[in-house]
C-alpha cells in the first residue's frame, strides 16, 4: 500500500509539471495553417520562438511519458480496469510518439524554415505530421481518464470538471484530424482550445493525486 500510494503521489506531482508546461506551450503554439507554405512561414517569422516552444513540448511529454509509466507500475485505484489500464498505456505512448514530433520541430524543421530549404522542411513536416497523430490517442486517454474520475468514490478532482475534460479530451482528439487531415482551419483551432483545457484539467488531477495521498481529503463532489 506504501508504494501504491507513494507511486501516486509522485505520478501526480510529474502531471502537474507536465501539463503546466504543456499548457504553456500550447498558448505559445497556437492553431496550425492548413497550408504548409504559409506555415513555414510562420516558423520562419519566428524560428527561434518556434525552437523553443518545441523544447518545451517535448520536456512536457516526457514527462507525461513518466507519469504514465509510474501509474502503471503502481497497481493503484487509477489502474484497476482493463480500460483505465490501457488508457494509461495509451497515455504513454501517445505522448511518446507526440515527443519525437516536439524534438523534431525543435530542431530540423525551424532550421530548415530559416533556411527557406523547402524540400528539407516539407520532408520533416511529413514526419513530424505523422508522428503528431499520437496526441490524438494521448487526448482520448485524457477523456477515459477524465470519465472514470467522474465516476470514482474518492475523486481528485469535482464530478464537473473531469465531464469537462473528457468533453475537451474528445475534442481534441477530433479536432486534429479536422484540421490536419481535411484542412479545416476551425478543427485547428479546436484542437488548441480542447488541448489547453485538457491541460489545465490534469494539472488539477495532478495537484489532487498529489494532496489526496498525503492526508488531505478528496473532492467528494
Amino acid at each position: 500500500m506504501a508504494n501504491t500510494e507513494e507511486g501516486t503521489r509522485v505520478a501526480g506531482v510529474w502531471l502537474a509539471i507536465a501539463s503546466i508546461l504543456l499548457a504553456g506551450a500550447l498558448v505559445g503554439h497556437g492553431p496550425i495553417h492548413p497550408d504548409m507554405g504559409r506555415q513555414m512561414g510562420v516558423i520562419t517569422d519566428g524560428p527561434v520562438r518556434w525552437a523553443i516552444i518545441h523544447w518545451v513540448s517535448a520536456v512536457a511529454l516526457s514527462l507525461f511519458v513518466l507519469t504514465g509509466l509510474i501509474v502503471l507500475a503502481a497497481r493503484s485505484r487509477l489502474t484497476e480496469a482493463w480500460w483505465t489500464l490501457s488508457a494509461w498505456g495509451v497515455l504513454t505512448v501517445g505522448a511518446l510518439w507526440t515527443m519525437t514530433t516536439a524534438v523534431a520541430e525543435a530542431t530540423v524543421v525551424s532550421a530548415a524554415a530559416a533556411a527557406g530549404d523547402t524540400a528539407t522542411f516539407e520532408a520533416w513536416w511529413a514526419f513530424s505530421e505523422g508522428k503528431a497523430n499520437g496526441f490524438m490517442f494521448l487526448a482520448l486517454a485524457v477523456a477515459l481518464i477524465a470519465g472514470n474520475e467522474a465516476q470514482t468514490a474518492h475523486r481528485a478532482t469535482p464530478v464537473w470538471a473531469s465531464y469537462i475534460a473528457v468533453v475537451a479530451g474528445i475534442g481534441a482528439f477530433l479536432g486534429w484530424p479536422l484540421g490536419m487531415w481535411l484542412g479545416v482551419t476551425l478543427g485547428s483551432f479546436i484542437w488548441v482550445v480542447a488541448s489547453l483545457v485538457m491541460s489545465l484539467w490534469t494539472l488539477w488531477f495532478g495537484l489532487g493525486l498529489a494532496r489526496t495521498v498525503t492526508g488531505l481529503r478528496p473532492h467528494n463532489g
